[in-house]
């Protein structure tokens, strides 16, 4: 049975998305190789419509990424969609029910599915226990304002696995649902 990971890159504030790019002026070595380890350790990533789009985009084209960015490019991705037409980026349009569609793809054997951004797909898989492990890059930024990734006023019992300083002010939170552990 394969597990969802999901990584969020969030401010003190619990902002996850902002128009500013405000995670610059914070990388590590450290940073760099845990996203470099994660990527390589999965075998798929689950995106939502929003995060592919911006992705697609990017990777294809981004020569200068080495072997991470061989790895994007190669990784299946499932897309949390009823509106893309396009999905030529090695990628499949998560059929139907998003929430069947994962349970299925949960089903399979293989390595873990991997969640990058996609917010609003987050907040649908956590709310529906689908989340086996959330790992919370929080960096030492306050914004104000921004979307943010608990705000739906669900609760969303958890357990702290594990922290890990990445250096830069930036911590490393990793949490299991309460009913996992």
């Amino acid at each position: 049975m394969r597990k969802v990971i999901v990584t969020e890159f969030l401010t003190l504030d619990g902002v996850y998305e902002d128009s500013t790019p405000w995670q610059r002026g914070y990388e590590s070595p450290e940073i760099g190789q845990f996203k470099r380890d994660e990527l390589f350790q999965s075998g798929g990533l689950l995106l939502g419509r929003v995060t592919y789009e911006g992705f697609a985009q990017y990777w294809p084209n981004a020569a200068e990424t080495g072997e991470f960015g061989g790895r994007m490019n190669s990784l299946p991705k499932f897309v949390a969609t009823t509106t893309l037409r396009d999905l030529s980026w090695n990628a499949t349009a998560l059929e139907g029910d998003v929430v069947e569609a994962v349970r299925r793809l949960k089903e399979e054997d293989g390595p873990y599915l991997l969640v990058y951004g996609s917010g609003t797909f987050v907040q649908t898989l956590l709310r529906h226990g689908l989340v086996d492990e959330l790992r919370l890059m929080v960096y030492p930024l306050v914004l104000g304002s921004g979307k943010r990734l608990f705000s739906g006023g669900d609760r969303l019992p958890m357990q702290l696995a594990s922290t890990r300083d990445l250096g830069s002010g930036v911590l490393l939170l990793t949490y299991v649902p309460e009913t996992h552990g």
